[in-house]
């Protein structure tokens, strides 16, 4: 949907026909050598509050997340093309084509599961790890539960500092979910990780949870982590949960050409005892 397609019919009031005023479109902002990585992240961060949130209740963007990739980027090329609001996945999709480039910028989504007044709420954001910062970029209603400056010396201090922001509109967070490093190839086949890892914090302590994020991003840092899909029929790692792989289902038995199932559908003709007679003394 064009700008002018989603204005249509706003230029009319009482009958007659009002001028329609082209909304100013923001520029795609593009990195200088002059730059610091935090101050490239603000400019992608102030670019995504300029399309705004959508708040209209229809989203303008497709996003499917087991895409590959390179379709992904498409999709985030045509945002930066029509320029319209848009929500926390797309803000995700749109966040790692504009961080392409930038090896030393690794992004990872992460997900959060919230429960409040009887109901529960998704959300997720684009984990950003850099010279050895946590920080991350992203789209909500709210303004502390996008964006978090370059600053957090773990990964379970941005998470926390997540979940604090949620207490302050009384959510309790009952699931965090960790992807992988998003690899800096905007032509690849591979569908974004989303949730390589699991946790229910609700169930834990705040010790546990420590324990599980510092290992995992450990882990990442290492590049010793594989997509789920490529190993396992697991398809997330979860706390708590085993993850030898599932007994090989046995072969099916091979079947003789010659012999036929029961009841049988190929039956020899039947002879008489007179026709045998014949067969045998021709």
């Amino acid at each position: 949907m064009s700008i002018p397609e989603w204005l249509q019919g706003l230029g009319s009031f009482g009958g007659e026909r009002m001028p329609c005023v082209q909304p100013s479109v923001p520029p795609v902002p593009n990195y200088k050598l002059s730059m610091s990585i935090p101050e490239w992240l603000q400019a992608i961060q102030t670019y995504m509050k300029m399309l705004q949130y959508n708040h209209t209740g229809t989203q303008f963007f497709e996003i499917r997340k087991t895409r590959p990739l390179s379709g992904l980027m498409e999709t985030a090329k045509e945002m930066t093309r029509e320029s319209l609001p848009i929500k926390c996945l797309e803000a995700v999709i749109l966040g790692i084509y504009l961080t392409n480039g930038q090896p030393s910028v690794e992004r990872f989504p992460i997900s959060f599961k919230t429960h409040f007044s009887g109901n529960y709420f998704h959300h997720v954001v684009l984990g950003i790890y850099c010279n050895g910062r946590y920080g991350s970029l992203g789209m909500s209603r709210r303004s502390d539960l996008m964006d978090k400056p370059l600053t957090y010396r773990t990964l379970s201090d941005l998470i926390f500092e997540f979940e604090d922001s949620y207490k302050k509109y009384l959510h309790s967070v009952k699931k965090v979910k960790i992807g992988l490093y998003v690899p800096h190839e905007p032509h690849s086949f591979q569908p974004i990780e989303w949730k390589q890892l699991v946790l229910n914090v609700s169930k834990m302590m705040r010790t546990e949870v420590r324990k599980e994020l510092e290992k995992f991003a450990r882990d990442m840092r290492m590049k010793i982590l594989k997509p789920s899909s490529a190993h396992s029929p697991m398809k997330e790692r979860s706390r708590g949960k085993s993850l030898s792989p599932r007994r090989r289902q046995a072969s099916p038995q091979r079947r003789l050409p010659w012999l036929c199932p029961v009841p049988t559908a190929c039956a020899l003709p039947a002879f008489s005892l007179a026709g045998l007679e014949k067969l045998k003394n021709p």
